[in-house]
């Protein structure tokens, strides 16, 4: 049974906390007053270490966080995804992306209530798994193919592109690998522009087959193929869809699916993932797989106090709602992570950027904040000065690697140097009587820490993101798994798409119609 948080006797008494004591609390003097800070507020999870001691938090505060996760009842909330419940529920449908990851069947028994659930969804699991990863193998053995484009949107595009990105150092280096989202045809002209059709394989990732932007590419794509003499699609195409026979009278008859229980920022770990497969190989991608997997029984059975997607969850709730901090920094001291911060926004974004509950009814307080980042030190040289001296205090999330993935000697003590030195800065801050040079300090960070960044660290690392935003979600008491607020938008475009030929605006209202007018026929 779920109760919204605030209708739960611990949310006025964390109300009265934060007038108390919270809104005053100095982490210079908590550290000074507290010696063993440091590690009671932090953690290792797997393959991640979490430095949580430079957030506005205390002991008692902390408590009071988990005395409302209980109340609210998370830990129900979360058994029931795990045993299979349809915790989507303006959908109906389960939230199952951590079958995706699970081992084979009989190396991992779920809790009993999931069996029947998912005992035969486990099993479509598997042999489309091995489907893939048996292609992926065909294909990185095919030294003729040396391009492999991937033709997508949101989750079809951010995940699979965060993560080869991000193991590039696992991947083989005869091969190109290319994202293409947009619907501005340049973006699919700049890939095209690089590639032979001879030498490319094009994936199509749609669960529909019906994505009006990628459907566009896709198109666009196969147009170029064949007028530049590429031969049959079948050779070239594949597609990651349900829609198998869309598909087929497109041309391809190389399709893997996946369901309706995976959203589309969750879908990485399934046949999405193909492009991860090619790049980092099939035992790689297995090992990503794990990773994940590890962070979910983590959250599955660790008590709260222990739970890091449990105590990451409750303080964005802390933040949010009684601080207002309105957004999160992610700054991420890797430039394979370079795609983090915006595959995280969809995450955070799209899962709670809501403001009804689950009954339909207002939220009166605010849910999901603004992600944004880059990678340092890059960031240092652009927003950090609001970070430091702005008038609005930030939360940052540093995330480090301590032994790199390259050899060139002196830049990761420099890399490292940096980031350890703004988090101790955002904390101690800096005195300065005209006031230009003042840092006050006391601003709030997390510290990720991974040892490599691996295939497991880094399925680690986003399965922990996956669970804290549930959790908070799951104290807002909102449905973190639909997305209603992309449908809008794009309803419209196809109405007013064929007025840009016609410059028919009638029933538009005034600002539209008078844009319409100066885009319309005879203005492009």
């Amino acid at each position: 049974m779920r109760t919204r948080c605030d209708r739960t006797a611990a949310w006025p008494l964390l109300q009265s906390q934060f007038e108390s004591t919270g809104k005053t609390l100095d982490l210079r003097d908590a550290f000074a007053a507290d010696v063993q800070r440091f590690a009671d507020f932090s953690q290792h999870a797997p393959y991640v270490f979490a430095d949580l001691s430079k957030n506005l938090l205390d002991k008692a505060t902390q408590a009071l966080l988990f005395d409302l996760a209980r109340q609210c009842g998370v830990e129900q909330h979360r058994d029931a995804m795990f045993a299979g419940e349809a915790v989507n529920t303006t959908e109906n449908r389960p939230a199952l992306h951590f079958l995706l990851r699970n081992p084979p069947a009989g190396q991992y028994i779920p809790a009993q209530a999931a069996i029947d659930k998912i005992a035969d969804k486990q099993a479509e699991v598997e042999a489309t798994l091995n489907a893939m990863l048996a292609f992926a193998t065909q294909v990185r053995a095919n030294s003729d193919i040396t391009d492999i484009v991937n033709i997508g949107i949101g989750g079809s595009d951010l995940g699979p592109q965060m993560a080869v990105l991000a193991l590039d150092a696992f991947a083989e280096k005869s091969r190109r690998f290319h994202f293409v989202s947009n619907v501005d045809g340049q973006h699919l002209a700049d890939v095209l522009a690089q590639c032979k059709p001879e030498s490319t394989l094009f994936l199509i990732a749609s669960k529909t087959f019906t994505t009006v932007e990628t459907m566009t590419n896709a198109q666009s794509a196969r147009d170029w193929f064949v007028a530049n003499g590429g031969g049959s699609t079948q050779d070239h195409f594949a597609a990651l869809t349900t829609n198998v026979a869309a598909a087929n009278a497109f041309g391809i008859t190389t399709t893997f699916g996946f369901w309706d229980w995976v959203g589309g920022r969750y879908s990485l770990w399934s046949a999405i993932g193909l492009p991860i497969a090619i790049a980092i190989g099939s035992q790689g991608f297995r090992e990503f797989l794990a990773g994940a997997h590890a962070m979910d029984e983590h959250f599955r059975r660790a008590p709260l106090a222990q739970n890091l997607p449990v105590r990451l969850g409750l303080m964005d709730v802390w933040y949010r709602n009684f601080h207002g901090f309105a957004s999160r920094s992610i700054a991420p001291y890797s430039h394979a992570l370079r795609r983090l911060p915006a595959y995280l926004q969809q995450l955070e974004m799209e899962s709670n950027g809501k403001r009804v509950d689950v009954q339909g009814q207002a939220l009166p307080f605010d849910t999901a904040p603004v992600l944004w980042g880059e990678p340092g030190t890059n960031g240092q040289h652009a927003y950090f000065q609001l970070l430091h001296q702005g008038t609005s205090v930030v939360p940052v999330e540093f995330i480090a690697v301590k032994t790199p993935a390259h050899a060139l000697p002196g830049h990761n003590s420099k890399l490292l140097a940096n980031v350890l030195a703004q988090a101790q800065a955002l904390m101690v801050g800096r005195s300065d009587a005209g006031g230009h040079k003042n840092f006050p300090g006391n601003r709030p960070s997390t510290f990720f820490l991974l040892d490599e960044l691996t295939p497991a660290s880094m399925g680690a690392l986003l399965a922990l993101q996956e669970h804290r935003v549930f959790v908070s979600g799951s104290i807002w008491g909102i449905n973190s798994f639909d997305q209603w607020g992309v449908e809008l938008g794009k309803v419209l475009a196809q109405d007013i798409e064929p007025r840009l030929h016609s410059g028919d605006a009638a029933g538009l209202d005034a600002s539209t119609a008078g844009l319409l007018q100066r885009l319309g026929p005879g203005r492009r």
